[in-house]
């Protein structure tokens, strides 16, 4: 295996709506600078990837919407590597057609699939992870995800049933997926200790995962192995439910580097310093007066002098306001859609 056969699609196509208000349509998540570093988080991954496999071996995908950015947060990419996606599919067309594109020029890819909103502390050791996933899937015709031991029953996150007797190696054979389980079950997972986080971060042969699509979801290859032309009529489905539930060569590689997933305002939270009365600021300026337990994004320039607050998101974008409990992602949905319902997408 050589390092040449390695590819990377980062999937930086999402609006990020629960990070409303600030993350953006015009302006998602993934481009923004949460931790001050200068760095956005679609960056960050760019970083992160490029000391893995060679940069011209590294593509997006995204929104058609989303080029320029691109091209301006990414400059070392050539406009080939950018892959446009007409529409919103999900995961499963995306990587799909990213895997069509990355076959027809080199069909010995090996290929790393990664959200570009996630944290990673421990870079080295992510480094040695993925690089003994590659070495495994380069000589096993299986589709590989990474597995994080749990440290709390997180009901975000999906989980991995491991078969503890069927292993190749480091690699478990997945016995089951379960996807954002209620709290009671998420604390019967975690107390089993058959049960790891599912970080969202795949790697396959390109021979594997085009073989499983075409066996389990064969209209989406007859949709994309020419090309984009009908990526809008793909069916709009993850590669979790599209191809990881139901293939039955599915591996996970058991791993510990620091990972979160940077989805909701609440995990946002948990991983950012916390001053003694346990608030987060993100930018701006804030006061708080017996306040506890909250997050405060406000924008440079600007100042929150807030009072009596415990568990809530105060969190101020161009002309959005919003102030509800930060641990309430369904109600940020609810609040996205009966805006834009209500008021129209100048506010979305």
């Amino acid at each position: 295996m050589t390092n040449n056969n390695n590819y990377c699609v980062i999937m930086g196509g999402g609006i990020g709506s629960r990070f409303w208000p600030y993350s953006r349509k015009n302006l998602p998540k993934q481009f923004l600078d949460f931790f001050g570093t200068g760095r956005s988080l679609i960056q960050q991954t760019f970083d992160r990837y490029k000391k893995i496999v060679p940069v011209e071996n590294i593509f997006i995908t995204t929104n058609v919407l989303y080029k320029e950015l691109i091209k301006e947060q990414l400059p070392e990419l050539d406009e080939s590597q950018i892959l446009l996606e007409p529409t919103r599919r999900n995961t499963a067309p995306c990587i799909a057609w990213a895997s069509y594109h990355i076959k027809n020029f080199n069909p010995d890819a090996n290929i790393i699939v990664a959200p570009a909103d996630h944290l990673i502390l421990k870079e080295d050791k992510f480094r040695e992870a993925i690089l003994k996933g590659l070495e495994f899937v380069s000589e096993s015709p299986q589709l590989l995800t990474l597995g994080i031991k749990p440290n709390r029953p997180e009901t975000g996150y999906g989980y991995i049933q491991i078969e503890e007797e069927k292993k190749q190696g480091d690699f478990f054979k997945v016995k089951t997926f379960i996807e954002k389980p209620q709290l009671e079950f998420a604390k019967v997972f975690v107390e089993s200790g058959e049960f790891y986080w599912n970080s969202g971060i795949f790697l396959w042969n390109v021979h594997t995962i085009l073989n499983a699509f075409d066996e389990i979801m064969p209209e989406v290859c007859t949709k994309l192995a020419d090309g984009e032309e009908n990526f809008a009529s793909c069916p709009n489905i993850s590669i979790d439910y599209g191809i990881m539930e139901k293939a039955n060569n599915v591996f996970v590689q058991l791993c510990d580097f620091g990972w979160a997933d940077l989805g909701t305002w609440g995990a946002l939270y948990d991983v950012s310093s916390k001053n003694q009365e346990g608030n987060v600021v993100v930018n701006g300026n804030s006061l708080l007066y017996n306040s506890h337990d909250n997050i405060v994004v406000m924008p440079e320039g600007k100042l929150a002098v807030i009072q009596d607050l415990e568990g809530y998101l105060v969190a101020a974008r161009d002309n959005v306001l919003l102030i509800c409990k930060k641990d309430d992602e369904s109600a940020i949905r609810k609040f996205v859609n009966d805006v834009q319902i209500k008021l129209g997408d100048q506010f979305v």
